[in-house]
């Protein structure tokens, strides 16, 4: 899926921060803007295993940037699906609150709480069992 983007300037580098990413890819994908250029591929990534991510790749070659919605692992639950077709995908480490500080010089210097950011890990072992 990789691709050759005419529109994009030669030695052109993507590196937002979390904050640009949360307020202006983010929000333009929520409220179905339209970019002007496609930078960031829309997939099922809980749905792929880490080897078939490069061919998703949009454009990147050591940092990656996806879209994806979040599967429910049970109707009722707020529990996610990170199942792939050979094992699963688990949240470790510590979650990390993206604060906003571009409305900070007009409230004050106040921050707001906009996402977090969560680091995945790809498990071949055996699925954790359930226990009832």
């Amino acid at each position: 899926m990789r691709h050759t983007h005419s529109n994009v300037p030669p030695r052109f580098r993507f590196h937002l921060t979390d904050e640009e990413l949360i307020l202006h890819f983010l929000m333009m994908k929520l409220s179905s803007s339209p970019f002007p250029i496609s930078i960031i591929a829309d997939i099922g990534i809980y749905k792929f295993d880490p080897w078939d991510l490069p061919d998703k790749v949009v454009l990147g070659e050591k940092e990656w940037y996806f879209f994806s919605s979040r599967d429910k692992k049970y109707p009722n639950s707020a529990r996610p699906n990170r199942e792939t077709s050979f094992k699963f995908w688990k949240a470790t480490g510590t979650i990390k609150i993206i604060v906003t500080s571009l409305m900070a010089a007009r409230t004050g210097g106040m921050h707001f709480n906009i996402g977090v950011k969560k680091a995945l890990v790809f498990h071949r072992q055996n699925k954790p069992s359930t226990h009832i």
